[in-house]
C-alpha cells in the first residue's frame, strides 16, 4: 500500500530541473521554515497551482507556522483580484482562511484579512458572523483591532438596525466614541437616539470629546437638534434641557433662548414662542444675546405678519376678523420696534443697576410721558447705592427736582432736594451741589430769603471738630468745610445781604484756611467797592500769609496794583516795603514782572539810583532765558538817565552772566556803542574778546559784522589781526570736534540734524559745509574777493608787487619779513588741512590789501574828553 502511495505521488508532482536542489533541502530538512519560504521565492513566477501545491505541502509539514499561512493567504487574495465575488475561487480562498484559524485563531492580522477580504464580497451574514467569531476567539485587549473593521462594514450596507446593535455594543468597550454613533444616527434619521445620547453626553462632565468641543458646544448641537425637529424627538423634556443650559452657561443666553423659542416655533404654538421671546429680553444681561433675541423676534413677527396677510389676500372670503388679525399684528410688530432702545437700555441697567448715566438716558427715552419719568426717577434714587454708583448720583436727586420745578411743582421740588440733602454720598461736592442747586432753584423763584437761609444751613458748624477729608464722618457733617458751598453763600450775601454779614462770611471762610486766591482777590475787591481799602490790604495780606508761591502770584499781583494806583508814590516807603517783601521768596519764571513794576515806581515816583538798582537785581534775578531781554531793558533805562557812557559797566556784567548765545549779541552791541563814542580801539577789544567763543563756520553773521567794523575803521594791521584770530578760533574748533557739534545743534545750523537731535547727522551735515565753503575759496578769484571790502584810501600804498600798479621808491629800505609774518607762516606749514585752506584764503586777502590806499584820520576829541592829549604824536602812541 506504501508503494501504490509512492507511486501516485510521484504521478501528481511533476518537478523541474531547477526544483531538484530545493526538493533535496526539503528532504534533509522538511521542518525548516527557511528551506520552504526559499522554495516558495523561487517558485513565486510559477503558475498558480505550483504555487499553492508548495504552500500546501509547507503547512501540510508545518501546520503552526503563521509566517507561512500570512504569506499563503496574502499569495491567494491575490490570485482573486480581479475576479467576480461569485468565482468559485473566493471559496477555496474563504476554505483556506476557515483552515488557516484551525491554528491562526489568536492571530488578529488573520481575522482582519478575513474580515476585510468577506467585506469585499458582500455577504452580510457570513461577514458579520466572521467578525463575531474574531470578537470572541480573540483577548479583549486586541478588539481595537477589529472593531474599526466592523463599523465599517456596518456603515457601507444599507442595514440600520445591525449598525445600531452593532454600535451599541461598541459603545460598551469604547463610550468616548459615543459622537461618532451620534453622527450615524443623525445621518440614519434616528434623530430620539441622537438626542438621548447627545443629552448623555452633555450630561456626563468626565466626557471629553475626540473632536475638541467643549460642554458647551455639544449643548448647542443637543438645543439644535431638538429645536429644529420637534416632531422626531419625542423623549426629552426640551423646555426642561434648553432652560437648564441657560441656568448652567449665562454668557451665552442668546443662542438658547432662541433655540427654545424656535422648538416652539416649528411645534406651531406661535403664541408659546413670543412668549419665550418676551421672556428673553427681558432676562438677557449683555447687548449681545439681547441683539441676538430681538433680531430673531423681530425677524419671527414680520414674518408671521407677512404670512397672515399673503393668505388674508389669497383668501376670497375675507372676514373682518382677519383685517383685525392683521392689524393686530401689525400693531404689535410696530411696538416691538419702537420698543427697542428702551428694551437695551433696561439691558445696560441690569448690567449695572447703578449706573446713572443709563438712568438719566431711560428718562430722555420716557419723553412726554410725565407718570413715566417721574417712575423712572423715583426706582433710580432708589436703587443706586451712593458706594458703588457709576457716576454722580447727586444729578438724579437734581434732575428730579428740576422736571417737578418745570412742571411747577416747586414744593415737591422742596422734598425731592430735602431728601437729596440726606444721603450719604461719597463725596463732599456731591452734597454740595445738591445745596447749591436748590439755591439756585430758590433764586429762580425769587426766594432770596429763602436761598440765604438754606446756605446758612449748610455752612451750619458741627458741635466738634471734624476734619475735611475723614472718610469715617458722614458727608453732612464734613459740608461746613465745602468751598463750593461757602463760594455760594459768599456770592448771595454780596448781591442780596448786607456788609457786614458779607465781611463775616469772607471772614469765616479765611479762618477756615478754605479759601483760595480767587477769594481772596474777590474779597479784596468787595472791600474797595464800598471803600474799605485798608481792610481789602489787610485781606490781600492775610491771603499772602496763607498761600505760598506760585499759588500766591495774583494776589501780590492785585496787592500790588492796587495799592500803586490808589497812592501812588505818596506811600513810597510803605510800597517799597510791599516790593521788598514780595520778591523775598520770588521765585525766578515770576519775578520778571515784579522787578519791573518796581523799577517803574522808582522812576516815577523815587530816585534814578534806586531804579538802577532794581534793573541790576532783577539781571540775576529772573529766569535764564529772561536775562537777555532784562539786560536790555537795563542798557536802555541806563542810557536814558545817565547817557551811553554808563552803560559801559552795564555790558560788562552781561558780558559775564549771559550763555553765549547771548552773549555774542551783547558784544555786538557793545562794539557797536563803542564805535559811535569813537572808542574803536576798545570796540576792537570787544570783537577780539567775544571771537574767543565764535565758530566760524557757525557764526558768520559775527566775524562779517568784524569784518564790515575793520573796514569802516581799520587798517591793514587791523585786518591781518582779525584774520590771523579767525584762523586761530577755527583750528580751536577744529580739534574740539565735540564742542563744534554742541554748538551746531543748539543754534540750529541744520535743519534737519539739529531738529532731531542726532549727533551724527549734524557732523555730517558740518563737514559737508565746511568742503563746500573751501571748494568755494580754490574757485573763487582773489580779485573778485577783494571786491567786497572798501578801505579808506590812504597816503601810502601797500608792499604789493606789481610794477605796473606802483611806484618806485628808490629810497626805500627793505626792512624784511617780521616776526609776525613769520609765525604765520609756521601756522601755514601745519599739518592741518582746515587751516591751510583758510590760510590760503588769507593769503589772498592780504594781497588784495597790499594794492589798497589807506589815509589816517584823526580821533574826535570828545573821545579822549577832559584827557585829551597835547599833540597827536602822543594820541597815536597811546
Amino acid at each position: 500500500m506504501a508503494a501504490a502511495t509512492s507511486q501516485a505521488l510521484n504521478i501528481e508532482i511533476k518537478f523541474d530541473e531547477e526544483d531538484v536542489p530545493y526538493e533535496e533541502e526539503i528532504l534533509r530538512n522538511a521542518y525548516s521554515v527557511k528551506h520552504w519560504l526559499r522554495y516558495i521565492d523561487h517558485k513565486a513566477k510559477a503558475p498558480n497551482n505550483g504555487v499553492n501545491q508548495v504552500y500546501e505541502r509547507a503547512l501540510k509539514e508545518l501546520p503552526g507556522s503563521y509566517k507561512i499561512w500570512h504569506n499563503y493567504l496574502r499569495t491567494r487574495r491575490k490570485q482573486v483580484r480581479g475576479k467576480i465575488p461569485t468565482d468559485p475561487m473566493y471559496e477555496e480562498v474563504n476554505s483556506a482562511f476557515e483552515r488557516s484559524l484551525v491554528f491562526m485563531h489568536k492571530m488578529p492580522r488573520i481575522w482582519m484579512d478575513y474580515g476585510a477580504f468577506m467585506t469585499s464580497q458582500c455577504r452580510i451574514t457570513r461577514t458579520r458572523h466572521v467578525f463575531d467569531r474574531a470578537l470572541r476567539a480573540l483577548p479583549v485587549t486586541q478588539h481595537a483591532r477589529i472593531w474599526p473593521l466592523y463599523l465599517q462594514f456596518v456603515r457601507r450596507f444599507d442595514m440600520t438596525e445591525t449598525a445600531l446593535r452593532v454600535y451599541r455594543r461598541y459603545l460598551k468597550l469604547c463610550p468616548e466614541d459615543a459622537e461618532e454613533y451620534v453622527d450615524y444616527l443623525q445621518e440614519s434619521g434616528h434623530l430620539d437616539e441622537a438626542a438621548q445620547q447627545l443629552a448623555n453626553i452633555v450630561d456626563n462632565e468626565s466626557f471629553a470629546s475626540k473632536h475638541g468641543k467643549s460642554n458647551h458646544q455639544l449643548w448647542n448641537e443637543l438645543c439644535d437638534l431638538i429645536s429644529k425637529n420637534p416632531h422626531k424627538v419625542h423623549s426629552l423634556n426640551v423646555d426642561a434641557i434648553i432652560r437648564g443650559g441657560l441656568r448652567r452657561y449665562t454668557d451665552q443666553l442668546g443662542h438658547l433662548w432662541n433655540s427654545l423659542a424656535d422648538y416652539y416655533v416649528r411645534s406651531g404654538l406661535f403664541d408659546r414662542a413670543r412668549d419665550i421671546y418676551e421672556e428673553a429680553i427681558q432676562t438677557v444681561t449683555t447687548v449681545r444675546d439681547f441683539t441676538q433675541v430681538f433680531d430673531e423676534y423681530a425677524q419671527f413677527e414680520e414674518l408671521s405678519l407677512n404670512k397672515r396677510m399673503e393668505q388674508v389676500a389669497e383668501s376670497e372670503t375675507a372676514t373682518e376678523e382677519d383685517d383685525i388679525d392683521v392689524e393686530l399684528r401689525l400693531s404689535r410688530f410696530e411696538y416691538l420696534m419702537e420698543r427697542r432702545l428702551l428694551l437695551l437700555n433696561s439691558v445696560l441697567l441690569r448690567q449695572n443697576p447703578h449706573n446713572v448715566h443709563e438712568w438719566h438716558k431711560r428718562v430722555t427715552l420716557y419723553e412726554d410721558k410725565p407718570a413715566e419719568i417721574i417712575s423712572t426717577y423715583t426706582e433710580a434714587v432708589q436703587t443706586v447705592q451712593p458706594k458703588q454708583a457709576v457716576g454722580k448720583l447727586h444729578t438724579l436727586w437734581v434732575e428730579f427736582a428740576k422736571f417737578y420745578e418745570a412742571n411747577g411743582q416747586v414744593e415737591d421740588a422742596r422734598v425731592v432736594f430735602e431728601r437729596g440733602t440726606e444721603v450719604e454720598y461719597v463725596k463732599v461736592e456731591d452734597l454740595a451741589a445738591v445745596w447749591c442747586e436748590w439755591a439756585e432753584m430758590e433764586l429762580r423763584q425769587q426766594q432770596f430769603e429763602a436761598a440765604l437761609k438754606l446756605m446758612q444751613r449748610a455752612t451750619a458748624m458741627p458741635k466738634r471738630k471734624i476734619a475735611y477729608h475723614d472718610d469715617t464722618e458722614t458727608v453732612q457733617a464734613r459740608l461746613h468745610r465745602s468751598l463750593k458751598v461757602w463760594s455760594m453763600y459768599a456770592d448771595l450775601e454780596e448781591s442780596f445781604g448786607t456788609f457786614k454779614t458779607c465781611k463775616a462770611v469772607y471772614e469765616r471762610i479765611i479762618d477756615l484756611k478754605i479759601c483760595t486766591p480767587q477769594i481772596i482777590i474777590n474779597y479784596g475787591m468787595f472791600l474797595e467797592e464800598h471803600n474799605y481799602f485798608e481792610e481789602a490790604y489787610r485781606a490781600y495780606e492775610k491771603g499772602i500769609a496763607l498761600f505760598k508761591w506760585p499759588n500766591v502770584y495774583d494776589i501780590w499781583n492785585s496787592y500790588l496794583t492796587k495799592f500803586l494806583e490808589r497812592y501812588g508814590g505818596t506811600k513810597l516807603e510803605r510800597a517799597r516795603d510791599l516790593f521788598e517783601q514780595c520778591l523775598d521768596h520770588c521765585p525766578p519764571e515770576h519775578a520778571k514782572y515784579f522787578y519791573l513794576l518796581y523799577a517803574k515806581l522808582e522812576e516815577q515816583h523815587g530816585l534814578a539810583r534806586h531804579a538802577m538798582t532794581v534793573y541790576d537785581r532783577a539781571t540775576s534775578a529772573v529766569k535764564e532765558e529772561e536775562m537777555f531781554d532784562m539786560y536790555n531793558i537795563f542798557v536802555k533805562k541806563a542810557a536814558e538817565i545817565y547817557g551811553l557812557p554808563r552803560t559801559r559797566e552795564i555790558y560788562e556784567k552781561a558780558i559775564e552772566a549771559l550763555p553765549e548765545q547771548h552773549m555774542r549779541h551783547m558784544c555786538v552791541k557793545f562794539a557797536e556803542l563803542e564805535t559811535k563814542l569813537g572808542e574803536v580801539d576798545r570796540a576792537r577789544a570787544i570783537y577780539a574778546h567775544c571771537s574767543q567763543v565764535c565758530d566760524p563756520r557757525i557764526t558768520a553773521d559775527f566775524w562779517q559784522t568784524w569784518k564790515e567794523f575793520e573796514v569802516r575803521h581799520g587798517n591793514e594791521d587791523t585786518m591781518r589781526e582779525m584774520l590771523r584770530i579767525k584762523r586761530s578760533v577755527q583750528a580751536t574748533y577744529n580739534t574740539q570736534v565735540n564742542m563744534m557739534a554742541a554748538q551746531f545743534l543748539n543754534n540750529g545750523a541744520a535743519d534737519g540734524g539739529a531738529g532731531n537731535g542726532a549727533e551724527p547727522d549734524a557732523m555730517r551735515l558740518l563737514d559737508e559745509k565746511t568742503r563746500q565753503a573751501a571748494a568755494e575759496a580754490k574757485q573763487k578769484p582773489p580779485e573778485k574777493a577783494a571786491s567786497n571790502i572798501m578801505f579808506v584810501r590812504g597816503e601810502t600804498q601797500g608792499g604789493a608787487k606789481n610794477k605796473e600798479n606802483t611806484v618806485v621808491n628808490p629810497d626805500e629800505i627793505d626792512l624784511g619779513e617780521s616776526d609776525e609774518d613769520e609765525e604765520e607762516e609756521e601756522e601755514e606749514d601745519e599739518p592741518n588741512e582746515n587751516a591751510t585752506e583758510t590760510a590760503t584764503k588769507t593769503d589772498s586777502e592780504g594781497l588784495i590789501m597790499k594794492k589798497l590806499r589807506f589815509e589816517q584820520k584823526a580821533i574826535p576829541a570828545k573821545v579822549f574828553g577832559s584827557l585829551k592829549p597835547s599833540n597827536q604824536n602822543d594820541s597815536d602812541e597811546e
